[in-house]
């Protein structure tokens, strides 16, 4: 779909024939839902809808929906050395998906999220720290784990700690499994502060200097992606491979005891594969009322779980074995989470948690609720005004008043 004047007729030609339309912008949705569908169907596919206008006097920057994350960064970079753009981490994820899921990325507790800072652009003309620590259970990796859900959303907003949990094998028990914790972190100031600030918050971390390095904010997107190349990597579109995944989500409102992480350890060992990421909130997202945007998980949320798995074997007994396994990790976390509803994340898309096979209110408010929470029904009178017929709709997507 090169063109925008290609738009109008191809949805009122979709509807004409009892189509459904699927739209895809980079292709991101772990579901697979904006390019699969069980009836009939088209593909809005965003991909060639890329432009990028960055406007250095005006301090915005006007973006497609087709363009990716990546292409944004160098879009920006070009254009000035001391301004970003609070978004995702991977590079090839497309700017509409992520910025109408909410999105966020490692600047997240000081400038909330994406969809808070759409036609906006941020001046970052100061160092950015980063570094990365790793513990297992045999290198007190539990007292490290309970130290950083008190530590990640309370501490300085400059300050960017995501945390992995993945089971692993022992360096020190050969042919043992153990829990490796895995710290990765961005501060927007220098390596001397940061450690200074750690010192005093979270010293069971140890933190030194030369663990730290410094660099600009175009180096810090490269660092997160592993890469060591140049800004131009950025551009790429096109990987080379793509692997088979299973994503959920939760949210976490009250510290786990340590010792029931000690239990949970024992529990994700016994399990499998699947670890699960952590992402801090608290600075600037709990200064932004739950009302502001459809996002509802702001104040009282420590942190974010993203539960995760990935495969390369194709085949359905290898997708069962995975899928069983996730869903089982998620199972063993409910006594952590958020409850009534147990909340989740819209762009870790996850059909387990509920779909809508008539469109009606009452299929829709089972997930609705989950993503939204109280903002659900003021999405259902603005979806009930646009599009009173539902006929952009889709396993998530948000039902009619006409449909209760």
């Amino acid at each position: 779909m090169p063109k925008t004047t290609l738009l109008t007729p191809a949805v009122v030609c979709s509807k004409k024939n009892g189509l459904q339309i699927r739209i895809r912008s980079g292709g991101h949705d772990y579901a697979g839902i904006s390019y699969v569908s069980d009836v009939p169907f088209i593909i809005l596919d965003m991909f060639n809808l890329r432009s990028i206008t960055v406007d250095m006097n005006e301090q915005t920057a006007w973006v497609q929906t087709g363009a990716t994350l990546g292409e944004l960064y160098y879009s920006i970079w070009k254009k000035s050395k001391v301004h970003a753009f609070p978004a995702g981490v991977c590079p090839t994820v497309g700017v509409g998906g992520h910025v109408s899921g909410a999105g966020y990325g490692n600047m997240l507790r000081k400038y909330g999220l994406t969809t808070d800072n759409v036609v906006d652009a941020r001046i970052v003309d100061k160092t950015i720290s980063v570094f990365r620590a790793e513990r297992t259970l045999e290198e007190n990796a539990t007292d490290i784990v309970y130290r950083w859900q008190q530590v990640a959303p309370t501490t300085d907003e400059n300050l960017f700690m995501r945390m992995l949990i993945q089971p692993s094998t022992s360096k020190v028990n050969k042919g043992a499994k153990t829990i490796k914790a895995t710290i990765i972190a961005e501060f927007l100031g220098k390596a001397d502060d940061v450690v200074a600030l750690l010192g005093k918050e979270f010293p069971e971390l140890g933190l030194k200097k030369e663990d730290v390095k410094e660099m600009s904010w175009i180096d810090s997107v490269l660092w997160w992606n592993q890469n060591n190349g140049t800004p131009e990597f950025l551009l790429d579109r096109n990987p080379n491979s793509a692997n088979y995944v299973r994503r959920k989500s939760d949210y976490v409102q009250t510290p786990i005891p340590k010792a029931r992480l000690e239990w949970l350890w024992q529990r994700i060992i016994e399990n499998g594969r699947p670890g699960m990421v952590f992402n801090p909130y608290g600075g600037k997202m709990n200064k932004i009322p739950i009302t502001e945007t459809a996002f509802a998980h702001r104040a009282g949320n420590l942190f974010k779980i993203q539960y995760s798995v990935t495969w390369e074997d194709g085949g359905i007994e290898a997708e069962n074995n995975n899928t069983a396994e996730i869903r089982n990790l998620y199972r063993l976390m409910t006594p952590f989470v958020s409850k009534n509803p147990r909340s989740a994340y819209l762009n870790y898309r996850d059909l387990d948690i509920g779909v809508s096979h008539s469109g009606s209110y009452a299929e829709g408010k089972v997930y609705g609720v989950k993503y939204f929470n109280q903002n659900f029904d003021r999405l259902v009178k603005v979806k009930t005004a646009v599009d009173p017929q539902n006929f952009f709709r889709n396993e998530q997507s948000i039902p009619t008043l006409s449909s209760k």
